[in-house]
């Protein structure tokens, strides 16, 4: 934490922050030391009944405790800023950005394993701290990719269903489509016919979690070559690859360089708290016990939004027609003035602020570094980090934004284009086959903590203005 950014807090708040960052800071010790078994299903059940013990004594301590309150704006906000959720696997701090089981970034690029001769961090073990709230040892992460690499095979009907899709067909809806039929493999859904007993539903869950995790790439590798590469079917499952490398080669690419950067962009997109549209809708759809592919699709279809999982592809749409417009290298003062006539005319800088941030994305930063040194001379990257440089100033100075900075979908585009993958239809189904990751570990835990359906309470405005009338008399 800055220390500009300390001096704005009240000194509980300092306090608390603190606390997580040295708890964040020292949990590796702890957590090396708690589980040395590779396999994740059995460290999972050790823990869940510690965690189960321990939201049972904290409910019945603090069950009927005030945590916040609920505006009418908020009502009519789309629930902008209630505190309403539960989600075990990630924080989104507006000063911080996301932290991971209490890990920013940063910490995870550092503390996470690698592949041998990698930088950046595999996604199984971000799974793994996901899932469990440890940081894996090598051999565990290992582990979930040998199990990944077993589970992997996808059944026929849904090899012969992508191939029969229409090539006008939209790639998320032929994810979200594919993954909804992948629910005839679906473990939980078979046990919970038979009469399984609720102890055993986060099991079932994980199966499932596990098995769909473990088939997407394949699933979005025959999207991608049915649609852009004439439907020459991808390579197999190479079992001596990790989870990104296969799906990399499986897309038709095998530069290093952009297997490292599947890695990082496979890790830092798996998840974003519990509020957001993918998140919050898996959550949703598996709290009525809907199994683990048909709660995944729905929140597939919620990121395939403008709104959400398709803001990378405008940022990018809208920088390619900057470059174009203005063509070349440009001063600084053109592009104020570009950036000034485009907010004149009603329209936003797309990629630039965020509905809970208020800071630059940590995540753009990571692959902000990943580009400075791998592709610093890049005519698009150059260009993105102009505006890097231009874009906050103008957008303090107009006023109306809460946060001037950059989000993640400022900077991902560019790294795609770059390496060759330049069909920007696909960029979202890149996304939904991390956010899996983050959503898929989330619903294990709505399980294993026995979460009931979702069911908040809704009124029309008449009666809304009732409630509101009358507590403000009551001032």
């Amino acid at each position: 934490m800055s220390l500009t950014v300390f001096r704005k807090l009240p000194s509980l708040q300092s306090a608390i922050k603190i606390n997580q960052t040295i708890f964040a800071q020292s949990s590796l010790v702890v957590t090396r030391q708690a589980s040395s078994s590779t396999n994740l299903k059995d460290v999972l059940s050790k823990i869940i009944p510690e965690k189960q013990k321990e939201v049972t004594e904290f409910r019945k301590e603090y069950g009927n405790t005030k945590v916040g309150e609920v505006t009418v704006d908020m009502m009519y906000g789309g629930m902008r800023g209630i505190r309403g959720l539960v989600t075990e696997t990630s924080v989104l701090d507006p000063d911080e950005g996301i932290r991971f089981r209490g890990f920013s970034i940063p910490e995870c690029q550092k503390l996470l394993p690698k592949a041998p001769g990698g930088e950046q961090p595999l996604p199984e073990g971000l799974f793994w701290l996901l899932v469990t709230g440890e940081i894996p040892s090598q051999e565990q992460v290992n582990d979930v990719t040998k199990e990944w690499n077993e589970r992997a095979d996808i059944p026929n009907h849904v090899i012969t269903m992508l191939n029969n899709f229409p090539s006008t067909l939209h790639p998320m809806s032929q994810l979200s489509a594919a993954v909804t039929v992948m629910n005839s493999e679906s473990k939980f859904a078979k046990a919970y016919a038979d009469g399984v007993h609720k102890s055993k539903y986060w099991e079932l869950c994980f199966e499932d979690s596990m098995d769909l995790i473990a088939k997407l790439p394949t699933v979005a590798a025959i999207i991608y070559r049915n649609l852009y590469r004439e439907g020459n079917p991808p390579d197999p499952i190479d079992k001596k690859k990790d989870w990104s490398w296969n799906y990399t080669s499986m897309l038709g690419f095998d530069n290093p360089d952009f297997v490292e950067l599947m890695r990082l962009y496979l890790t830092i997109h798996t998840d974003h708290e519990g509020g957001n549209v993918s998140a919050h809708t898996t959550h949703l759809v598996g709290s009525a016990l809907s199994d683990p592919y048909l709660s995944f699709a729905a929140g597939l279809n919620g990121l395939a939004g403008p709104l959400h999982g398709l803001a990378n592809q405008a940022f990018l749409v809208w920088t390619t027609k900057l470059q174009e417009s203005l063509g070349g290298e440009v001063s600084d003062q053109q592009l104020r003035d570009f950036i000034w006539n485009t907010l004149k005319s009603g329209q936003v800088v797309p990629g630039y602020g965020h509905a809970v941030l208020r800071k630059t994305d940590p995540r753009y930063l990571c692959q902000r570094e990943f580009a400075l040194k791998h592709l610093p001379n890049d005519p698009l990257f150059k260009l993105v980090s102009q505006l890097y440089k231009v874009v906050p100033d103008i957008l303090i100075e107009q006023g109306k934004a809460k946060n001037p900075w950059p989000n993640v979908d400022a900077h991902s585009g560019v790294l795609l284009q770059y390496y060759g993958l330049k069909e920007m239809n696909y960029y979202t189904v890149m996304f939904g086959v991390s956010r899996a990751l983050g959503v898929l570990a989330s619903l294990i835990w709505d399980r294993a903590l026995g979460l009931p359906i979702e069911r908040p309470k809704s009124f029309d405005t008449p009666h809304l203005k009732k409630i509101a009338m009358a507590a403000a008399s009551k001032k």
